[in-house]
C-alpha cells in the first residue's frame, strides 16, 4: 500500500495523477519497478514497447543470474497489470494488480543461508515453470487514444498503422518512441510466442460496486466485456437563434441529445449491456446560433459479442427515428472493435480455490462476475489463457481520485493469488 502512494506522486500534474506513456513519468515508474523486481531476486528488462518486466527461473532451470538459452528456457506464468494512468487518476487502478504480483514472488520465495541459490533465495514450493512479472505500459490509450498498446505488442499484434497517431501536441507515436529510447524498428521483439507462455494471472480493483454492495472482498473474473466505440456526427442547419422559428429550426443539438438519452433507455433495458455518450461537442458553439452539427462518442459494452452487436443495430434503428424526425442527417465511424475475452476454466478454477482457501467461509464458494472494463488480458488472450482475480472497490468509483481498496482485501488478495499460483503449478491440466 505504500508503493501504491509512492507510485502515485511520479506523476506529471502536481496535485493530480498523471502517467502517460512514453513520458518522463512512465521512465520513472519503470525504474522503480525493476528495482523491487531485482530486490526479489528477478531478472529485469524493458521490453521493445517500454514494458516493464522481472523474471523468475524454476529451481531447477538455470540461476536466475544469467539469461537461459532458448532451448532451456522455461515458460512463464506472468502476472502483472500496467502502472500508466487515465487523467487525474486514483493509485490503485492497475498498480495494485503489478505490486501484488511481486508481493506474490515474496510469498513463494524463502531466504536461505547455504548459499545454494545464487541470490540467497530459493522456492518456498518448486513450480514447473518460471514467473514473470509485467507493469504494462500503456493499457489505459490516454496519450494516443488507442488502448492496450503495451500488452498488444506483447502480444504480437501490433499494427503499424498505429504509428501515426498523434497526442494533444501532434507528436506522433513514431517520434515519442524515438524521444523515449526506443526503436520503433524493433518493437516485434516485444512479441512472446504462445509457447512461452503459461498463462497470463491479473489482479485488479473491480472498478464497479458488485463486491462492495454484496460484502465480499475477492471475486473470480468470467470475462472481460467486449467493446466497440464510435465516433458520431448529427447534421442539421445553424441559422439565427432569433430570427428562425421552430418549425424551420433542424437543431442537430437537440437530435443528439434524444439520441444520447436513446442510447440510455435502451442499454439500461438489456442485461449486461452498458453504453455511454462521453463526448459531446456542438459547432459554431455560438450562443446566439442554432447549433449545425454535434460530434458524440459512444462506448458501448456487453458480456458477449452478439448481444452488444444486437444493441448497436437497436440504436442505429432510433438514431434513423430520431433525425427522421426532426430533417437531420447522422454518420458514425467505428474507432474501437474488441471481441470479449473469456478467462479459462482452469484459471477460473485456481483462482476460485485460491480465494476459498483464505474465506471465512470456505465452503461459499466466491462470487463469479464479468469485467464490464478492459483489461491487458484482452490482448493477452490472444496468446495465451487469461485469468483474472478482482478485488472489492469501495462504492465502485475508480479513474477517479476517490478510488479505493482495503489494505485488509488487499492482503487477502496477495495470499489467494499465490495460493493460485500454487495450485496452478500442481494442475496435471496446466
Amino acid at each position: 500500500m505504500a508503493r501504491c502512494d509512492e507510485l502515485a506522486r511520479v506523476t506529471a500534474t502536481p496535485g493530480e495523477i498523471e502517467r502517460v506513456y512514453l513520458s518522463p513519468e512512465h521512465a520513472r515508474v519503470n525504474r522503480l519497478a525493476a528495482e523491487w523486481m531485482r530486490e526479489l531476486g528477478m531478472r529485469t528488462w524493458q521490453d521493445a514497447a517500454g514494458n516493464q518486466f522481472g523474471r523468475i527461473e524454476p529451481a531447477s532451470a538455470p540461476a536466475a543470474d544469467r539469461l537461459p538459452s532458448h532451448s532451456d528456457r522455461r515458460p512463464a506464468l506472468v502476472l502483472g497489470s500496467h502502472l500508466d494512468t487515465v487523467l487525474d487518476a486514483g493509485r490503485y487502478d492497475g498498480i495494485v494488480g503489478v505490486l501484488m504480483a511481486l508481493e506474490v514472488v515474496r510469498l513463494l520465495r524463502v531466504p536461505v543461508g547455504d548459499g545454494a541459490a545464487p541470490d540467497g533465495q530459493a522456492w518456498a514450493v518448486p513450480l514447473p515453470f518460471a514467473i514473470e512479472v509485467v507493469a504494462f505500459s500503456d493499457e489505459e490509450g490516454t496519450r494516443f487514444g488507442k488502448a492496450l498498446l503495451g500488452s498488444s505488442a506483447v502480444a504480437g499484434s501490433w499494427d503499424d498503422a498505429w504509428w501515426q497517431l498523434t497526442d494533444a501536441d501532434g507528436v506522433t507515436l513514431h517520434r515519442a518512441f524515438l524521444e523515449f529510447g526506443l526503436d520503433p524498428g524493433r518493437i516485434g521483439e516485444a512479441a512472446k510466442r504462445p509457447d512461452e507462455v503459461v498463462a497470463y494471472l491479473e489482479a485488479h480493483i473491480e472498478q464497479g460496486p458488485e463486491l462492495d454492495r454484496s460484502g465480499q472482498p475477492l471475486a473470480v473474473v468470467s470475462s472481460i466485456a467486449s467493446a466497440r466505440r464510435f465516433q458520431l456526427v448529427v447534421e442539421g442547419e445553424a441559422r439565427h437563434a432569433g430570427g428562425t422559428p421552430y418549425d424551420m429550426r433542424r437543431d442537430a443539438l437537440l437530435g443528439a441529445s434524444e439520441a444520447a438519452l436513446a442510447v440510455e433507455r435502451i442499454c439500461s433495458a438489456e442485461h449486461h449491456i452498458i453504453g455511454t455518450v462521453g463526448q459531446f461537442e456542438a459547432f459554431p458553439g455560438a450562443v446566439n446560433v442554432i447549433p449545425g452539427e454535434v460530434q458524440f462518442s459512444l462506448d458501448l459494452r456487453g458480456e458477449f459479442d452478439g448481444e452488444r452487436d444486437r444493441v448497436w443495430d437497436a440504436v442505429t434503428r432510433e438514431l434513423d427515428a430520431i433525425m427522421g424526425r426532426r430533417g437531420l442527417r447522422w454518420t458514425a465511424r467505428e474507432v474501437h472493435s474488441a471481441p470479449a475475452v473469456f478467462c479459462a476454466p482452469l484459471l477460473q478454477d485456481v483462482v476460485a480455490a485460491g480465494i476459498a482457501g483464505f474465506a471465512p467461509n470456505p465452503r461459499e464458494a466466491p462470487p463469479v462476475i464479468f469485467s464490464r472494463a478492459g483489461h491487458d488480458g484482452m490482448a493477452l488472450g490472444a496468446i495465451a489463457d487469461v485469468g483474472m482475480l478482482f478485488l472489492r472497490n469501495p462504492d465502485g468509483i475508480s479513474h477517479h481520485p476517490d478510488e479505493a481498496v482495503a489494505a485488509g482485501d488487499v492482503a487477502h488478495g496477495i495470499r489467494a493469488l499465490a495460493e493460485s499460483v500454487l495450485l496452478l503449478g500442481h494442475e496435471p491440466r496446466a
